[in-house]
Order: structure tokens, then sequence, then C-alpha cells
């Protein structure tokens, strides 16, 4: 039977929505979990160090083993910490979820430098470090299971939402650095995927239980991806709604890269254009 007994798993902003999700999951597996969460607002903004608190004595309530570890993940020093408070815990980690993060609406006449920044601090730098942090001990037990969240928003043009420039292009990096972590990866047992949930959080400004996308309808998905029985790398699982569907760019069969891309042939910008209904295969509007 497929479980995480004798496994830890940090999982990043972990206090509520699909995060707590994720650890309540993987806890009902039999993993320790550990709780990290700033307890910012849905802004991200603010700080609250109950929020990981409340959640593990929560799941310690349900049976589970479940502690909070407080800290940032905000930097390359911060993120290094908490992946050494975390192998004191419990002297080990065999997986990493990161989870942490926030959606925030500028339009590209109002963004400005400082959120942009911070935007890509939380969803591609803090993964980067933590999985830095994180990679010797994941190459000294020749183990390691990660997991970083991407969005269809960014993944797919037709999902694409007005004001999200800053959410899409870090989302759209954090699947760049699976598909590279993933080759470094995989000679070291260390495997690498990420995931594309939707769920009704706070992020949509829903509070309560939702009557459909429950984020405890992600979990199973996120709990496979984490576990020993994955042996897949460089995928991105799209998860909703209790549905699961992984997918990946995928070079078409027979191509040379780059010197034959089995394609159409121009040598002229005018052959590009009268062949461009041809280049352009999906540019059809989706149905």
């Amino acid at each position: 039977m497929m479980n995480f007994e004798g496994q830890v798993v940090l999982i990043t902003g972990a206090g509520r929505g699909l995060g707590l999700a994720y650890a309540r999951c993987i806890g009902q597996l039999g993993a320790k979990v550990l709780i990290q969460d700033l307890g910012t607002d849905a802004h991200g903004d603010g700080e609250d160090p109950q929020v990981a608190q409340l959640a593990a004595e929560q799941l310690r309530l349900e049976g589970l083993k479940a502690e909070a570890i407080c800290g940032a993940v905000d930097s390359r020093d911060a993120c290094h910490d908490l992946i050494t408070r975390a192998m004191k815990i419990y002297g080990r980690l065999d997986a990493l979820v990161h989870n942490a993060g926030w959606v925030d609406y500028e339009s590209i006449e109002t963004i400005q430098e400082n959120s942009f920044d911070r935007m890509m601090a939380v969803t591609v730098k803090a993964p980067l470090w933590l999985c830095q942090a994180a990679w010797p001990v994941f190459k000294a037990a020749n183990y390691g299971r990660i997991v970083i969240t991407t969005s269809c928003r960014a993944l797919f043009p037709h999902y694409a939402q007005n004001g999200l420039a800053s959410y899409a292009a870090a989302k759209l990096a954090a699947v760049g650095l699976v598909n590279v972590l993933a080759c470094e990866g995989k000679q070291h047992g260390i495997f690498i995927n990420a995931i594309s949930p939707v769920a009704k959080t706070r992020m949509w400004g829903i509070n309560e239980t939702p009557d459909e996308l429950r984020p405890s309808e992600v979990a199973p998905g996120l709990a496979y991806l984490a576990s020993a029985n994955c042996v897949d790398t460089g995928w991105i699982l799209r998860a909703a709604n209790g549905q699961f569907h992984a997918t990946r760019a995928q070079e078409a069969a027979h191509v040379d890269y780059p010197r034959n891309l089995r394609a159409i042939h121009a040598t002229t910008m005018n052959e590009v254009a009268a062949n461009w209904s041809k280049i352009a295969i999906a540019n059809k509007e989706p149905r």
C-alpha cells in the first residue's frame, strides 16, 4: 500500500487553503509534515506566525504528525535557513513542496518593479533556493521528491487574464526551473515535477467551504508527486475538481534540433507570411 510512513515532508504556504489540504492528505498517509506559512494576507502582506502554528495544532488534534516551522522564503539566506531548521526537527527530509504564493492584479501600465520582483522572489527564487539548500540532503540519500507550483493562467493563452503579467511570468518561469532541475536531479534519485492546481480558496475571495473545486480534491495528485511511488520527472500535473492530467512540452518526432525542425521552409518574410496558416498550427481560436 502506498504511504509516507517514516518520511518527512516540508510544505510552504501550508497554513491554509491548498497547502493545508496537501499537509492533511500527506499526513493521513503517514508522513511527518512540516508546515511553513508566513501568515500573510491574500495580497502577500503582513505576517502572523499563528497561522502555521494553528494549522499544525489542528492536524495534531486529528491524530496526524505535524509541526509548524516559522520563517520567510523571500531570500536565499531565508530559504537555506528554513531547510537547516527543518533538518533539525526530525533529522531528515524526503520531500519538498513549494506551495506558497499569491495572486496580485496589476495592469501593464501600473506594474511596479518592486511588486514584480516580489512576485518573482516567492514564485521562482524561493523554490530555486529551497531546492539548492535541500539538494545535498537528497543527494546523500539518493532520494528526494520536489513539487513546485505553476498555473494554467501562464501555460495556456486562452486562460490568460488581464492584470496577471507578473503572476504569469513567474509561474511560467517555475516550469523552466522544473525542466532543468529534472535533468540535474534524475541521476541522484531526485524527481521534480510541477502542479497546476485549481481550487476555490481565499485567493478567489472565498473563505467558506466551497461546493466545488475543493482543495481536498487536488491533494491526492500532489501527494502522488511527493511520494516514492512517483518515478517520473519533469511533468506538470493539472489538477482540479478531482481530475488530473499530466502534460509537458514535447518535441515532434524526428526533429534534429536546431538544424532541422521538420517544419515549413521559408527564405523571405513574404514566404513566411504566405505560409503562416501552416506555420501557426494552433492559430485557430480555442473552442
